[in-house]
């Protein structure tokens, strides 16, 4: 089990994630970072989140994955 840290961030914001979630896997690192990423985007703010980025890291600091916030909201029309 790993302890993860979710960060979101464009080019004007950053969200620190100080509480993390401890993880089994890279697996379920990233079913909870789609899930952060959900959350964020359905709770009504009027913040336009296609320029955001949710940055998975380890409890030593180092990346392990981006989630860009368009790969969950999909392409716009």
């Amino acid at each position: 089990m790993t302890q993860v840290y979710f960060h979101c961030s464009n080019t004007k914001k950053v969200f620190v994630d100080r509480r993390g979630a401890v993880v089994d896997d890279l697996a379920e690192a990233r079913d909870h970072a789609t899930r952060v990423v959900q959350s964020l985007i359905h709770e009504g703010s009027p913040e336009d989140w296609r320029d955001w980025v949710l940055h998975v890291s380890d409890d030593q600091g180092d990346e392990l994955f981006v989630v860009p916030f368009t790969s969950v909201l999909g392409k716009s029309h």
